[in-house]
């Protein structure tokens, strides 16, 4: 018995001894590597290693307490905190406010860097922690307007009583926690890049849904497509890059009759001339693009087609895999709510969940709703602009860049009737090379708004008047709104403040000298894509385009097509739905975009000019199961061989437009259409190349690379892309983070996980009398690197597994699920 008894003892030294070892690589390999914070970190190393401030406090035991009672001023009443095994918090409160309050101080208990860190480069403030190699992103981030769209919603946020209590209580609750912080205590981050943590403020708040706003809503190619304007007419790009996709499975079903658009923007007399026709080329690029895949999937089956009777809801949003996650789980209960679900640590509320009568989940919409228009300023100090026949007075934003160990930068930033200006002579000085023009940024995110009052409202829904009510105050990034109740109602709703367009309107930078070419209304809610009870049994989205060709308003944006098509085709089938039907559904690697394009590959291959090697490579795609699994082969050699196929299609024409080239789909679809597609030939050769020559190339030009693979054993699907969660930093150090996680998927794939991208969040609610639930994110609780919460869901995720999800009643606080309790209580 003695023996057993030391266990826990030296599995926490053996904890210990592994964090430090790793921290110290990690610090070895940021300073002679010489990684973007360079040569600021650490703090002296007397004090990094020291056992009383250091590093060996950030190590956490496995058998640590987390009960603790507390007395805090900025508390009404008492409020119970009940953590279970996975330390998932269930917080009871009487008053809304002190749960927001403990909601703060949690987020910050648990994850304090993080909320901090990402508001801080929502901001453009990251300067101020690893110094001047981030002058630029900052730079970037300041003319793109960020702080100044949170403070215009934050004024929206403190107008109304509702929100403003809960974003001031949730702020004090942070601050509390941040106040009572010792120096040994803080989080191993700030040690290492020796700085130390200031006060929230609601404007941090504000500041981390405009983060989100730009992750989802961020992505655009204005820059790249003007300048591809300059080489091909528009006709000709919208063969490139087409509205509506052949194989589309929209969010609303085919063949539905949509009313007459109730707004009708006008296009300008000269659309042609200045605009569609003009062939000034811009060889500048936005920096700093969100990844344009960040998205999800969801759904909602009605009874009719589950073996319980009840809806059951579904979500799992698509982001970046990081340390610490980007969610953090947890329940809320109140007098008005009992909500459960994840939510972000830097504002209140439950996000994505369910509560005691409906779920609801989101995914991203991928509507354009950022637009640039060209300048005409009186001389170089932009004081003023010309507009609608007369000089018109710009609005100076100085911005102040404190960059560590060196003297502040000041920005100068000119807001127009359009927005700032976020691109001219003195940004990006290293690039510039487009005729000093001035562009001026037009994004709907800049808007005042109120998002908390959707989620605040949508927390407490009891059924599907409430949820429609709730979504209104959701303006940007416009998602696609998943519902279901207890009372059998489904729906979904893409819903944001999405602007009623002209054709082609926004697809190239825009004329700024008068006022015809801006946005001339918004498309009406009652008329944004939704279904409510289908005839079908379900509804869902996965990022494709919402609509078919028959929707009255022009809608640009970066959609998907496959996982929504196999997602579409997989719950037309299913009758007698359980949850572990959803669960599977959630994993499917099957690959629509390969069963489409796989064909093409095998007919036109030319196997007599095949190696032993080439045709070894197109016997793999031959024979594979169109699973991107990860022991998959076959799958490896599909991609790789469609994207070498990619270049050699679209590389001669598209050379000059910069870091644009046609999605898939265009490619599959145009060559299903028509095996002569003008672009397959070469036109920097003499010969006319033919869809043979082409396709057989592509194989020989992939395959010593894939030979390569094979001889290091790598050419498993799941070898080859290598999933791994990084930290923040993106430092891929142990324990900061995870690599090569064995997990299937891929871009196209329903289970959507990439090289360091994918579901972020899986969740599965079946409103049944007690409502069953699962869940399952690829992180851990705590922030903490030194912590077993850290990363404790990964290997259930990477498994495909989920946890069930204690959605726990008043009458359970003495259930033993609780395994520590916090009390908070005011002075």
């Amino acid at each position: 018995m003695l023996v057993f008894s030391y266990f826990p003892a030296i599995f926490y030294l053996m904890r210990i001894v592994s964090f430090v070892v790793s921290v110290i690589i990690t610090i070895g390999l940021i300073y002679t590597l010489s990684k973007p914070w360079g040569a600021n970190v650490p703090m002296p190393l007397g004090k990094f290693i020291s056992p009383q401030f250091g590093i060996w406090q950030n190590a956490e035991q496995n058998d640590n307490d987390f009960s603790v009672d507390l007395k805090l001023d900025g508390l009404t009443g008492k409020v119970e905190v009940f953590l279970d095994d996975r330390l998932v918090p269930h917080v009871f409160a009487d008053d809304d406010g002190d749960a927001a309050f403990v909601q703060g101080f949690l987020h910050a208990k648990f994850r304090l860097w993080q909320m901090e860190f990402q508001t801080h480069a929502a901001a453009g403030r990251v300067s101020e922690i690893i110094g001047e190699k981030a002058l630029a992103y900052d730079r970037t981030k300041r003319r793109l307007g960020m702080v100044f769209a949170a403070e215009n919603m934050l004024k929206e946020i403190e107008a109304n009583p509702l929100t403003k209590k809960t974003i001031d209580k949730y702020t004090a609750g942070v601050n509390a926690y941040i106040t009572s912080l010792k120096e040994s205590q803080l989080p191993i981050e700030y040690k290492l890049l020796n700085y130390n943590p200031e006060r929230w403020t609601n404007l941090k708040s504000a500041l981390f849904i405009k983060q989100m706003t730009e992750t989802l809503a961020g992505s655009v190619d204005d820059l790249p497509m003007t300048n591809a304007k300059g080489f091909f007419s528009d006709d000709e790009l919208k063969v490139l890059f087409p509205e509506v996709s052949d194989s589309l499975s929209p969010i609303v079903p085919k063949g539905t009759v949509f009313a007459a658009a109730s707004i009708v923007p006008i296009k300008p007399a000269d659309v042609d001339s200045v605009y569609l026709g003009k062939k000034d080329t811009i060889k500048l690029v936005d920096l700093y693009q969100p990844d344009p895949n960040n998205g999800s999937n969801n759904w909602a089956v009605a009874g009719s087609k589950t073996q319980s009777g009840a809806p059951i809801l579904c979500n799992d949003p698509h982001l970046e895999l990081s340390f610490p996650s980007i969610w953090y789980e947890m329940q809320i209960t109140t007098s008005t709510m009992n909500a459960y679900g994840v939510t972000f640590p830097g504002i209140p509320g439950i996000v994505i969940g369910f509560n005691d009568s409906v779920a609801f989940g989101f995914t991203n919409s991928q509507r354009d709703v950022r637009d640039y228009y060209e300048i005409k300023f009186q001389d170089d100090s932009r004081q003023q602009y010309w507009f609608d026949s007369a000089w018109k007075n710009a609005v100076m934003r100085p911005e102040t860049i404190k960059i560590k160990g060196k003297p502040d930068y000041i920005d100068t930033v000119a807001y127009t009737v359009f927005g700032p200006v976020m691109y001219d002579k003195s940004f990006p000085a290293d690039t510039i090379s487009f005729k000093e023009k001035d562009l001026a940024v037009r994004w709907s995110a800049h808007d005042p708004s109120n998002e908390l009052l959707m989620w605040y409202y949508l927390d407490r829904a009891k059924n599907y008047d409430d949820y429609y009510n709730a979504i209104k105050y959701f303006t940007c990034p416009s998602q696609n709104m998943v519902f279901a109740s207890k009372r059998g109602d489904i729906a979904i709703w893409q819903q944001g403040r999405m602007p009623a367009l002209w054709d082609r309107q926004g697809v190239y930078v825009m004329p700024g000298q008068d006022s015809s070419y801006m946005w001339q209304g918004y498309i009406p809610m009652e008329e944004n894509p939704h279904v409510i009870n289908p005839a079908s049994g379900f509804v869902s989205s996965a990022n494709q385009r919402p609509v078919d060709s028959a929707y009255p308003y022009f809608i640009p944006g970066k959609y998907d097509l496959y996982r929504g098509y196999t997602i579409n085709q997989r719950l037309n089938a299913l009758q007698r739905i359980t949850p572990q039907d959803m669960m599977n559904l959630h994993n499917e690697n099957y690959n629509s975009f390969a069963q489409m394009m796989r064909p093409i590959l095998l007919k036109y291959v030319d196997e007599t000019k095949l190696s032993a090697d080439e045709k070894k490579m197109a016997e793999l795609v031959r024979n594979w199961n169109l699973k991107n699994d990860y022991h998959e082969t076959g799958a490896t050699v599909y991609q790789t061989w469609f994207d070498s196929l990619e270049v050699l299609v679209w590389s001669d024409e598209l050379s000059k437009a910069r870091n644009l080239y046609p999605t898939e789909r265009t490619l599959v679809e145009a060559l299903l259409r028509d095996s002569a597609f003008r672009y397959i030939d070469n036109v920097n050769t003499s010969q006319r190349e033919t869809l043979f020559d082409i396709v057989t190339l592509a194989l020989q030009k992939a395959t010593p690379g894939l030979v390569d693979e094979d001889k290091a054993g790598h050419l498993a699907w799941g070898k080859h892309k290598n999933t791994t969660v990084y930290h923040l930093l993106r430092t891929s150090a142990m324990p900061f983070a995870r690599p090569s996680l064995p997990i299937g998927g891929g871009q196209h794939i329903v289970n959507a996980v990439q090289h360091s991208h994918g579901p972020s969040w899986r969740m599965v609610v079946h409103l049944t009398d007690k409502i069953e639930a699962y869940g399952v994110y690829p992180g851990g609780q705590s922030g903490n690197p030194g912590s077993k919460y850290y990363d404790s869901f990964v290997d259930q995720w990477a498994a495909g597994k989920y946890y069930t999800i204690w959605f726990m009643q008043p009458g359970d606080k003495l259930d033993k699920k609780a395994k520590w309790k916090m009390t908070f209580e005011k002075i």
